[in-house]
């Protein structure tokens, strides 16, 4: 993947057997693959029967049981690489990520702490959307005491489970990241809204002011900045998409350490907008 939202893969089908779920079954991949613990964890991750049912779990629950938009395996797996894409942008621009500043850890481990929190982050959807972000840190935590220990000594291990499990829970709304990675996981969250991603509840039939401007946005692309360190270009097939990003988008990146490192551009593709919908009944 290249750290752009579109394409990706589409929307894992949140119905069928258990059997039909696992043999549709989704691989996680980087979109480098230099980074060898982080390439090994992954591998792990790719073998955990369990946690692949947590995350189509958690999909049947968003999609099927809340009409929500996807979040099982292919929403972890954007998350994942737009989390890793911009975290790379800020360190080419020389900006330190917390574990670094604050236990001399490598930029290999901070790319540890943002991809894994991506992927464990919604796990407590599984169970239920109330308070989704505290129940995936009792579920994370299992999961990270199996992992880190295959890269990492038993001390090390500790605070890097502490870092990604604090990245985890500043995703919610009212979440307050403390540090770089959370910030990025908690944007790259809010990104996943590109064309084929936001739209289920407009497809199936809602028509509010949220799935209505979801359904406007057509693509968004993550880059190097011109005078921050990351670049968002948002394109969109009708203004109705503004709302997403001034009410949806800002309140993720208010509070979450990236203002001063991040651009935002949304433009209206083509000559005439797009009608999104015909007659609209209260």
């Amino acid at each position: 993947m290249n750290g752009n939202a579109d394409p990706f893969e589409k929307p894992v089908d949140s119905r069928g057997t258990v059997e039909e779920h696992f043999a549709r079954r989704l691989e996680i991949n980087l979109p480098r693959a230099e980074n060898a613990k982080l390439r090994q964890l992954i591998a792990l991750v790719n073998r955990d029967d369990d946690l692949y049912g947590l995350w189509l779990a958690a999909n049947v629950t968003a999609v099927e049981r809340l009409g929500m938009t996807d979040h099982g395996p292919v929403h972890v797996k954007i998350v994942m690489n737009l989390a890793l894409k911009m975290l790379r942008l800020l360190a080419d621009r020389g900006v330190e990520p917390s574990a670094m500043r604050h236990y001399g850890l490598s930029t290999d481990d901070a790319e540890v702490i943002v991809a894994m929190a991506a992927l464990l982050h919604d796990l407590g959807l599984s169970i239920h959307r109330p308070d989704h972000e505290a129940y995936s840190l009792f579920m994370a935590d299992g999961k990270l005491r199996t992992y880190l220990p295959t890269v990492y000594d038993p001390q090390t291990a500790t605070i890097v489970r502490s870092e990604i499990l604090h990245a985890i829970i500043a995703h919610r709304a009212a979440g307050r990241p403390l540090t770089l990675e959370a910030g990025v996981v908690r944007i790259a969250d809010a990104l996943d809204m590109a064309k084929g991603r936001s739209r289920i509840p407009f497809e199936q039939g809602s028509q509010s002011i949220h799935s209505i401007s979801a359904a406007a946005i057509e693509a968004v692309h993550i880059e190097a900045g011109s005078t921050k360190a990351i670049r968002i270009s948002v394109v969109m097939s009708n203004s109705a998409g503004v709302f997403q990003l001034d009410r949806l988008f800002r309140e993720k990146l208010r509070g979450s350490g990236l203002e001063d490192h991040l651009e935002l551009e949304a433009r209206v593709e083509g000559e005439t907008e797009k009608r999104l919908i015909g007659t609209f009944r209260v």
